[in-house]
């Protein structure tokens, strides 16, 4: 007699596994654990076979009679359904190792070898976020122009059109990986050449003008929360360093008798090593801070850990304290600040950008630079900060030249 939905889900278990016909050959197997299996028992080529159909309840009574049905009809074909079943879970993980997704994963583990995890890890967030949900799951060899198009117009659509850029250079950087592995034939990014509108590039938020400059670095002077944010406030225009290399500054890396902090490529954005001269001025504070924080790995350590750098928002927050809002100032602008007066004041181009620590596409005069530039360097972040103390002192201040 056949089984009732009703019959299957009342099977109680037993202290051994029985089963409950349903007719042509399926029956349910209820195990002492109470789970139910969908079976199905044939013949081919003269051996007896059991093809499992699914979990009861997950696959009900009506939807495992239906794959009872393929399967006979692949029987009475000729073929073995469990030959089928198993051709068909091959194409399916051979479909997704091969999905955008999978492939994504896989340039990923190799890219963020080469960046900080930082980095790396906010381009794996973008893609789980803005990509995978749409793209994630198909093969990768069979996305098309249109379909990559339709990601970032998703993503631009909400005002986020810096956002859709960066998506569409990962996704081609995807697509180019797959192209070199073996698992795509081409790049469909490059057709959409054009597709986006440009994204307006913001500039950090600075201030340049002299009177100003004075102005800020007197209110520096004034800050009166943690020693070691002030430190890291008065040393920033000194050295017009990234954010994130200021404030994740070893101790190892300075030398204080040579006036001299060397960062490590593996911490630079550019991954190249990176020389920061040290006036007479960034000296005395470091020498200041030394006395606190000296015997530890962080210049500017954490306020919760010491084994951990102060939080990438410390400086930005300690202006805003001093009524310095985003649209005026951030931690980052010390460096256009920099940039722009010294450009203003004829230093040498080359030894500004060399300083700034901006990519040199040329490998062989970024390598000439590094030494021909260090000496001039070396003057020039001098100079810089007398500057600044003329320029915190008030009144009229000599513009900094350029002494070859």
């Amino acid at each position: 007699m056949p089984l009732t939905d009703r019959s299957a889900r009342a099977a109680r278990p037993r202290a051994k596994p029985y089963k409950l016909a349903d007719g042509e050959g399926m029956y349910l197997l209820v195990r002492p654990d109470g789970s139910k299996y969908w079976r199905l028992k044939f013949r081919f080529a003269g051996k007896e076979k059991v093809l499992a159909l699914g979990v009861y309840p997950a696959v009900a009574l009506a939807k495992a009679r239906v794959l009872r049905s393929k399967a006979k009809a692949l029987l009475l074909d000729g073929r073995d359904p469990s030959d089928e079943r198993r051709t068909e879970k091959r194409a399916k993980l051979e479909a997704a190792a091969s999905s955008f997704e999978a492939v994504a994963r896989e340039w990923h583990k190799e890219f963020q070898a080469k960046k900080s995890k930082r980095y790396a890890d906010r381009i794996l967030r973008r893609l789980e976020v803005d990509v995978f949900p749409w793209l994630g799951r198909r093969p990768i060899g069979e996305i098309e122009p249109p379909d990559v198009l339709q990601v970032v117009r998703r993503i631009a659509s909400r005002g986020a059109l810096e956002t859709a850029h960066r998506a569409l250079r990962d996704c081609s950087q995807v697509f180019g990986y797959a192209v070199a592995e073996g698992s795509a034939k081409r790049n469909p990014v490059p057709d959409l050449r054009g597709a986006l509108p440009p994204a307006e590039r913001k500039a950090f938020a600075s201030v340049k003008d002299p009177k100003a400059v004075g102005e800020l670095l007197r209110a520096i002077d004034g800050y009166t929360g943690s020693f070691v944010t002030k430190c890291a406030l008065r040393l920033a225009p000194l050295v017009f360093v990234r954010p994130g290399e200021l404030r994740q500054a070893e101790w190892s890396e300075i030398d204080l008798d040579g006036r001299e902090w060397r960062i490590p490529a593996e911490r630079m954005k550019m991954k190249a090593p990176h020389v920061v001269p040290l006036s007479t001025q960034a000296v005395a504070i470091l020498r200041e801070i030394h006395a606190l924080t000296g015997r530890r790995k962080y210049v500017f350590p954490g306020v919760r850990s010491a084994e951990r750098p102060m939080s990438e928002n410390t400086v930005n927050a300690a202006l805003r304290r001093l009524n310095y809002g985003s649209d005026q100032m951030t931690g980052h602008g010390f460096r256009s600040m920099a940039s722009t007066l010294l450009n203003e004041a004829g230093w040498n181009r080359d030894a500004i950008e060399r300083q700034l620590a901006h990519a040199e596409r040329d490998g062989v005069r970024a390598a000439y630079n590094y030494a021909e530039y260090l000496p001039e360097r070396r003057r020039m972040m001098q100079a810089w900060a007398d500057y600044l103390d003329g320029l915190r002192a008030g009144g009229t201040v000599t513009p900094i030249r350029h002494v070859a």
